[in-house]
């Protein structure tokens, strides 16, 4: 086994020399995933803010994703959950999907980035899942309304969460046995399908009643 170096300083054993690493972990392919991932988080981002702004402008004001009374935005962004922080949540989007988009683009220019680097990247977007899953929580347990773009920015998640950490385990930036990489490698895409899944049935049973009238 060898150890990858950046700039001449070891990076670590790399667990991908035990097991063949999967196509999307190559630095352009998954540059590539960081950039579509981080664009449809900002976009989703940005039109939630720009939404919150003409709510701000005008409280009579009716949101683009204002569909009923149980998918509406407008109605999710009037309760505290919309401002954990004392500002809007989609601002912490805007910066931190831009973050994603920068390091792709840097990527894709031909960049190579230390460990370090993908340490911080991981722990910014494991941040960025917990608030994710905190915010679905809500939705679905206590506000009990859902917001269309909040949703689009939890679907960008999913997968930038997931293959980022698969990613990692290969390049060995996060230290793991042989048999998780390789499992994680195999699976990764699978997790993905089956988060995808999970949180599709979450939110149809437990607005099944509005979804379908009964």
């Amino acid at each position: 086994m060898t150890a990858h170096t950046t700039a001449g300083r070891p990076q670590g054993p790399d667990p991908a020399a035990d097991a063949e690493a999967p196509g999307f972990t190559g630095h352009r392919p998954f540059a590539l995933i960081l950039l579509v991932t981080g664009a449809i988080g900002w976009i989703a981002s940005g039109i939630l803010v720009l939404e919150r702004l003409a709510l701000y402008r005008d409280p009579g004001h009716v949101t683009s994703c204002d569909i009923n009374p149980w998918v509406s935005c407008g109605q999710v962004m009037g309760t505290w959950q919309s401002e954990l922080l004392g500002f809007p949540n989609p601002l912490i989007g805007i910066v931190a999907f831009a973050v994603v988009i920068t390091t792709a683009m840097a990527a894709l220019s031909g960049a190579r980035f230390g460990r370090w680097y993908w340490v911080g990247l991981q722990a910014g977007v494991t941040a960025g899942a917990v608030f994710a899953i905190w915010l679905w929580s809500q939705a679905l347990f206590s506000i009990y309304i859902l917001c269309l773009y909040c949703m689009i920015v939890w679907a960008a998640m999913i997968p930038l969460t997931i293959l980022l950490t698969v990613r990692n385990l290969v390049h060995g930036v996060i230290p793991a046995s042989a048999t998780l990489v390789r499992f994680a490698a195999e699976w990764a895409w699978t997790l993905v399908a089956i988060t995808y899944v999970a949180v599709a049935a979450s939110v149809f049973f437990r607005f099944f009643t509005a979804f379908t009238g009964l």
